[in-house]
């Protein structure tokens, strides 16, 4: 593993220079229709667990598992609830711009949701949709995050508890009997900052 940079443009840089160098095969971590794909197959295994399923609420940064999940979701007529930082918003942005754009990111989260740019393919697939963009701030984020540790012992990264952090803080409303599922992607995180006492 060869560290570059402090963002994952840094890194897409130098594995791309590596990649040219040497032959390697570049697989870019969000931008790939078939890492979306890959990843959408989650949603086909939890709508054969939860029958009827209505909604699927998932964190987005460059949009790879935003897309395959919204392709799946479109296909079995599941509603998708795109997350993201409110200081992190690749995807809506680029709804409100109608293109992808670049955006500044400066969110708790940023580790892992942290795309300048969403993919052109998320874009399209939250275009096409029943989609809905939501945005939840860091301090939200950071409060879902330590609820589901201190109640169901669940130990995320801040990525993932923004899909949560959208229902907690009201961003998105699901309706009365709303059958839905929160994705909680990652767990690439220090968990020493949630003992009770800890920042």
């Amino acid at each position: 593993v060869r560290q570059h940079g402090t963002e994952y443009a840094h890194a897409l840089e130098a594995s791309r220079a590596h990649a040219q160098g040497t032959g390697a095969i570049l697989a870019h971590s969000y931008d790939n229709r078939l890492v979306a794909a890959g990843a959408g197959t989650l949603l086909c295994e939890v709508a054969g667990q939860l029958p009827g399923l209505d909604t699927v609420v998932v964190a987005v940064g460059g949009g790879g598992l935003f897309a395959g999940t919204a392709a799946a979701a479109d296909h079995l007529g599941v509603r998708t609830v795109a997350a993201e930082p409110a200081n992190s918003r690749a995807l809506n942005a680029a709804l409100r711009a109608g293109e992808v754009v670049d955006v500044p990111v400066d969110s708790v989260a940023g580790d892992s949701l942290g795309a300048h740019r969403v993919s052109a393919d998320a874009l399209a697939w939250a275009q096409a949709g029943d989609v809905r963009s939501v945005l939840a701030d860091d301090a939200a984020i950071v409060a879902a995050r330590r609820l589901l540790w201190h109640d169901h012992r669940i130990v995320v990264e801040h990525g993932a508890a923004t899909a949560l952090a959208a229902l907690t803080s009201g961003a998105y409303r699901p309706v009365e009997g709303e059958k839905l599922c929160v994705v909680l992607c990652g767990a690439n995180t220090d968990p020493s900052d949630l003992a009770d006492g800890a920042l």
